[in-house]
């Protein structure tokens, strides 16, 4: 089967901005070897804390993802894990919108949160 890509959660863009050189090995090797997505929910999360010097550096970031759309099958998807997990397992709507997004467009996850998605198998996150 061929890889569709990978889906970048907001602490690995995190982790990017920070510098974290090992974070930023791993991307440029995914880059160059798969497509790479994001949310709008990343999106939104890493604009909402970003500071003026970094202005730069998240557009740049940005630019190298694909911003994935949210549509009715990923709002019920998310809604049932939601449903499903949020008691049990404190999953918020951020990451069970991501995690609907991930399954919607069969990609994996490159997050270093595993925790947050018990709703996801081990073979759908970039280990």
């Amino acid at each position: 089967m061929k890889d569709k890509g990978v889906l970048i959660d907001s602490d690995i863009i995190i982790w990017i901005l920070r510098g974290n050189e090992k974070v930023l090995v791993r991307f440029k090797k995914l880059f160059e070897e798969h497509p790479l997505y994001t949310t709008p929910i990343t999106v939104a999360e890493i604009w909402s804390g970003a500071r003026k010097n970094e202005e730069k550096i998240i557009t740049d970031v940005f630019q190298s993802l694909e911003v994935l759309s949210i549509d009715k099958p990923i709002g019920m998807g998310a809604g049932e894990f939601m449903s499903k997990f949020s008691k049990s397992h404190s999953v918020e709507l951020a990451d069970a919108l991501i995690a609907a997004s991930a399954i919607h467009y069969d990609l994996r996850l490159w997050t270093m949160n595993v925790k947050h998605y018990p709703m996801l198998k081990k073979n759908q996150f970039v280990i």
